[in-house]
């Protein structure tokens, strides 16, 4: 049963991958089938490895890494910004978020003079704002724009700071060495906004009072309004403003009831960790990872290990645990063409920064090179479609 749907399935996902495959001249990093990967790098506060695996038809994935000034005026800052943008509905919002999110955190940089939470804050505010009026400019010929949205998680080194900002289910992990035993403890940075959890939805209920069905237990999964998972985020439009919330929008997404405020915010959840010479490394990745493996596995397997490849072997690790847990070969599984894979794991996203304290005290007023990354993966050219679409659940 499971091999007839299989290849039903391979059979509306083509044309087959290899002929879109996306190539940046600034990555260098390596494609493998489905797998993007660059083993490792320097930055200004150390070295840094990331990795990309493809499920999906199209990418939802994006991510980057930037080091060196972090204002559009070379006075500095200086340091790291790391992001991932884990997209759902769609690519759209996670590619625009790639495009503009660290641009606009340069220019409030600039303005400020100095890298804080408010500069974080307003840049994550000018990104939602962009989207949005390309949402409105966009709705009359493709409406389900509005439908489109994405996590987004940055992490930004400057001086001995290390601020971390999420809307939405991806992670940060803390790698911390302790001294006395030579373990390594994982410490969770980020704070996660997804109706599974407790206290979101208790959040959700305070700001919606009057709505008994603000989230709903849908196939087991907690949802928001029956329909998406997490309550921050960039995009989903459908559910902050009513007027998108309307035909032609596919009536899957359209509520029965018009609301007068936004049921999602794009407020993110900021956060300011003073660096310790004993914090080691910082994992950044989309909720693909975390589905396999807890904080703590995850930091154990970058600490026992080289640090060359250490983004690489944290998604095959999570992709191992995805066969197994299908009673399957993990060789089986990397034959599993895109858009097949996705009934098997989400696509993965995971960037390690590793942190070298005699660089960080130093490295916000010392000019280098800047250093530019992004995550690779397959992608069709940007104007088309993704053959056999239909309009799936969105879990964010």
């Amino acid at each position: 049963m499971l091999s007839r749907l299989m290849n039903l399935l391979k059979a509306c996902f083509r044309p087959r991958s290899d002929r879109f495959i996306h190539k940046n001249a600034d990555t260098g990093g390596h494609q493998d089938g489905l797998l993007w990967y660059k083993d490792t790098g320097q930055h200004v506060n150390g070295e840094f490895s990331m990795a990309v695996v493809q499920a999906n038809n199209l990418l939802e994935d994006q991510s980057r890494l930037e080091s060196g000034c972090l204002s559009t005026h070379e006075s500095g800052p200086y340091g790291t910004f790391v992001g991932v943008y884990d997209g759902h509905g769609g690519p759209e919002t996670s590619r625009y978020v790639n495009d503009h999110l660290f641009q606009h955190l340069k220019r409030f940089t600039y303005e400020q003079q100095s890298m804080s939470v408010d500069v974080i804050r307003k840049a994550y505010q000018a990104t939602e704002e962009g989207f949005l009026s390309i949402v409105a400019r966009q709705w009359p010929m493709t409406p389900q724009l509005a439908a489109v949205g994405s996590c987004c998680l940055v992490g930004v080194v400057c001086g001995t700071n290390l601020y971390v900002a999420n809307l939405g289910d991806s992670r940060a992990v803390l790698g911390r060495a302790i001294k006395e035993t030579e373990e390594y403890l994982a410490i969770q940075l980020s704070a996660e906004h997804n109706a599974c959890i407790e206290s979101v939805r208790q959040e959700l209920q305070l700001l919606h009072p009057d709505d008994s069905q603000i989230v709903v237990l849908k196939h087991n999964v907690w949802r928001v309004k029956g329909l998406i998972q997490i309550s921050r985020s960039i995009g989903d439009v459908y559910l902050k403003k009513a007027e998108f919330n309307r035909e032609p929008l596919y009536p899957k997404f359209r509520l029965r009831e018009p609301f007068k405020k936004p049921i999602l915010s794009a407020d993110p959840s900021i956060s300011v960790h003073k660096l310790l010479p004993h914090d080691k490394f910082a994992i950044f990745a989309s909720d693909g990872l975390w589905e396999h493996l807890t904080n703590q596995e995850a930091v154990d397997i970058v600490q026992k290990h080289s640090r060359t490849g250490s983004a690489r072997r944290l998604v095959k690790t999570a992709l191992q645990e995805a066969a197994k847990k299908r009673e399957m070969r993990y060789s089986d599984l990397k034959k599993i063409d895109r858009g097949v894979r996705r009934h098997f794991h989400d696509d993965i996203t995971v960037i390690v920064l590793f942190l070298d304290s005699s660089l960080i005290s130093k490295a916000s007023s010392v000019k280098g090179p800047n250093i530019s990354v992004r995550g690779g993966g397959i992608n069709f050219p940007s104007n088309s479609l993704a053959p056999c679409t239909t309009p799936t659940e969105t879990t964010g």
